[in-house]
Parts: structure tokens; sequence; C-alpha cells
């Protein structure tokens, strides 16, 4: 029996070749259908050169074990859990390496109402039937059907459900108050000539008035087609909205390197799209867009952490005293938002099958992690890109502010770090050097997810990754950046000796 190393905490990724290639995915696919027993299954696949001939491969294990597959093609791994849960399937497997490098490729798998299969979940037992390998043989009579589908039009239909159309007024420019000093002759062109254009089409009147202007960098990756479709329903409706679309074709070959914006080298393309066009917000994916990334008009990167207590405070307006989920890397700003908005916060360990289990235990209406994955209950407790800039873009004109504005101050109030990661040939030694000297002084212990310790004034949280062979370090404090910065670093130089 060879093992196979594909498999991880949350879900299968692997070099392609020797780690993941189609007789693996085809014994995935017998191996799936032999412990969650489905019926019916859908499959998708991202844009990686390989996806759709280890989808094929995956779908054939499926067939020949009596499953009928049906195929959404090109999709995000949303669009595999919407079709799961909308259709009412049995499970469902989107093919995707999401942010991995060019040479890899994976799977996520999901159950009956888009439960996450997971390594606590099902996925060791997956593994084990993929490892032995020892399938029945292939009764021709009984193999499951093959279907090509498209679920896009109830997807769109599902995502505009967010958003009230009739918010979308459009913006009036003011470049005194939103751009000091930022307005070239470029950009007072291109901002004339889009007021020009949506008068003549009747979007909007009044001098000054703009559309609401997005860029969207869909990095080369599987976002494409549904910001086209979203773009669609837009103009059906008459919303003034204008996208600047970057990067926008689907390619697996990743031209612009691979899609994630997480790392800082990665964004360079959308802020400079943001400042050449004069855009009131940016918004990029990564590879198969179950994360999106916020800039605001200034081109400035806002970290997903400040945009969870963005929207948490967005649901409890709806649903007052609603419980909010939340990873315990950086917190204070999320308890803080959520309590005074009359909510819950409820601290769960990291990652999206624990925050998805955590969620449906209390009915939470939302949750999110500082990683920019955000998960709805109305998304069947699932993960979304899609749905979290929608909601910001609608708040951007309910509120007449930009971005930066609704963050600013609490950026300001908690000031944090960033996630830092580093590679240790000893972190469990690292972590526990760690604990030992801050330990003794801090008010309070939390072992949710590592270890998090916290001062009157800043606290800190130090883990393990699931997914990758680092430690990673969050830290904050209370409005005191100088402070901020100097526990960082001390904790760094104390981490990495």
């Amino acid at each position: 029996m060879t093992q196979l190393s594909c498999f991880k905490a949350y879900d299968i990724r692997g070099r392609l070749g020797d780690e993941l290639n189609e007789d693996i995915a085809y014994r995935i696919g017998r191996a799936y259908a032999e412990s969650v027993k489905p019926k019916r299954v859908v499959v998708g696949g991202d844009v990686r050169l390989t996806s759709e001939s280890l989808k094929l491969a995956l779908s054939r294990g499926l067939q020949d074990a009596g499953i009928d597959v049906l195929d959404i093609g090109l999709a995000g791994t949303e669009e595999v859990y919407f079709a799961t849960f909308h259709l009412a399937l049995d499970g469902g497997i989107e093919v995707t390496a999401s942010h991995n490098p060019i040479d890899y490729n994976g799977m996520k798998l999901v159950g009956a109402g888009a439960r996450p299969i997971s390594s606590d979940t099902g996925l060791l037992a997956i593994q084990r039937l993929a490892e032995l390998n020892q399938f029945s043989a292939v009764d021709p009579a009984a193999r499951g059907s093959y279907q090509q589908i498209s679920v896009l039009d109830a997807y769109i239909d599902h995502l505009m459900g967010y958003i009230n159309p009739t918010n979308f007024k459009p913006f009036v420019f003011e470049v005194a108050a939103r751009r000091p000093g930022c307005e070239t002759d470029e950009r007072r062109q291109l901002r004339d000539s889009a007021n020009t254009r949506s008068q003549q089409r009747g979007d909007f009147k009044g001098e000054g008035d703009k559309p609401l202007k997005l860029v969207i960098n869909s990095g080369n990756g599987a976002a494409g087609h549904v910001i086209d479709a979203l773009e669609k329903r837009f103009q059906q409706l008459k919303m003034p909205i204008s996208l600047i679309k970057v990067h926008h074709q689907a390619d697996g070959t990743f031209p612009n390197g691979i899609p994630n914006p997480l790392l800082p080298e990665c964004r360079q393309a959308t802020r400079d799209a943001v400042l050449a066009y004069g855009a009131d917000m940016g918004i990029a994916f990564d590879g198969d867009f179950d994360r999106c990334f916020l800039f605001d008009h200034k081109g400035q990167f806002i970290e997903g952490y400040y945009i969870v207590g963005l929207l948490a405070e967005a649901f409890l307006q709806k649903e007052p005293g609603a419980k909010i989920i939340h990873d315990p890397r950086l917190s204070w700003n999320t308890i803080d938002v959520v309590q005074a908005a009359g909510g819950q916060a409820v601290i769960c360990k990291t990652g999206h099958a624990f925050i998805k289990q955590r969620m449906r235990e209390e009915d939470a209406i939302y949750g999110g992690e500082m990683s920019a994955h955000h998960y709805f209950r109305d998304f069947a407790y699932c993960d979304s890109g899609m749905i979290p800039w929608l909601l910001v873009a609608e708040l951007l004109c309910v509120k007449n502010q930009t971005l930066e504005q609704m963050v600013q101050d609490r950026m300001a109030a908690y000031p944090a770090s960033g996630e830092i990661n580093s590679k240790l040939d000893n972190p469990t030694e690292a972590i526990e050097r760690v604990r030992a000297t801050y330990q003794p002084e801090a008010i309070c212990v939390d072992e949710t997810d590592g270890i998090s310790l916290a001062f009157a004034d800043w606290r800190f949280n130090l883990r393990s990754s699931n997914t990758e062979p680092v430690v990673r370090l969050n830290v904050e404090s209370r409005a005191n950046k100088i402070l901020l910065d100097k526990k960082t670093n001390e904790i760094l130089s104390l981490l990495r000796q």
C-alpha cells in the first residue's frame, strides 16, 4: 500500500506527477463514493492546465462506483458549494490548488449540505481507501451518468440577494475630501469621461455625480466569468457601477503570477489600477476566489481583520443580538465591534472546517477569519469570496464614505502586525520559549488555537500552521503602534534565535 501524501488536514493538495495524477484522482473518486455513499455529486475545476483532466479522472472513479456526476465546468470552489446545497446533492468536489505553486493541484471535498469533509470528518477514511486501492470490479450496467450543467444564473441570483440594488446611488465626487492632492489631469479626464458616459446612459444626473468605480483583479483565475455575469446583472438593473477588470482572462499558465493577494508582492497590479483609474475600491481574488482582498481608494491594502469587524457590524444591524464567529489570531477589534453592536462574539479554532461547524452549532449569522475567509449562514455556512465585496460596495454607497473612512478608526484603535510566518527547525521548542518568557505576566491565556497571551495593552497569538511548515505570529495593541512594533520584534527575535 502506497501512502498518498496529497491528503492534508482540510483538503487534498500535491505536486503534479508523483503526489497527484489522474490515477490518484480516479482512486479518490472511488474512495469518496465508497466512504460517503452518495447518489449524485457535483464536480468543478479551476483554471489550472491539469484541472480538467484530473476532474474527468475523478468523475470516472465516481461513475465506476455507480455515482451520477454533474459537471459545472470552470468554477470557483464556492460555485461547487452552491451547487451542492442549491440542488440538494449528496456531495461536491472542486479540483483546485488555489494559490499553491503552478506545479500543484488538489481537491476540496464536501458532503450533503456542503458540509466540509476534512481530516476529522471523513477525509482520513477516504485517504485509507484510496491508498488501499482495492475496489470492486466495475459493473458497466451500474455505472453512474455524467452530465454537464450550469448553475451560474441561480448562483448570481443568490449573490444579488445579499444586497439591495436601490442602495447603489451615484457618488458625489468630492476631490478635496476624498482624494486630496491626488487628482492628476489623467484622472480628471477619466472622471469626466465616466460622468459623460453615465449621463448619456441615463444612469444618473447631476454635476459631480459618478458611478461607483471598482477595480476587479481576477488574477487570471476562475473569477472572471462570475464578474462578467454580475456586471451584466448590474446593467440590467441600471445600477451605477463601473468595473475596471485587471488580469481578467482565465489562464492556467498564470502569466502575471499565481494569484495570492495575501502576499504583499501580489498586490501591486490592483493598487496601480485603483490609482490610475481613480477607483473607489479595489478587489483581488485568489485562484479559486474563495477569498477576496480589498483596497481603498488610495490603493492601500486593507487587512482582512478589519473587514471582519465591518461585516459583523453590518449583519448585526440586520439581526440584532446575532452571534458572530471569529478566529483567535486577532480578536480585540472584532469583539469590541460585535459587543458595541449588541451581538455575541464567539471564538473558534482557525480553519474552515472548524468555523463552519461552530457556526452551525451556534446558528451564527456570519463568521470571519483575518485571512480573508468570510462565512455566511445563508450560504450554507460556507465561505465566499464574492459576497464580501458586494456587501462592502453597498456600504460605500449607503454610508457615502470611502473604505478608508469606514475602517481608519478601527485600525487606529487596534493596530495589528499582520500575520508573520517563520520557518523554524524546531517549532515546538521555539513556541515554548516564547510562552515561558511571556506567560508569567499575562492576564489571560487562551489555547483555542496555538497560544494566545493577553496583557493590559497588547496581545499575541502564536500557532503552527495546519497547512504549511511554518509558525504564524499575530500581534495587536490598544491604540499603541510603538508598543505593537516593539513587542512584535521582541517575539520574532526570541522565536527565531
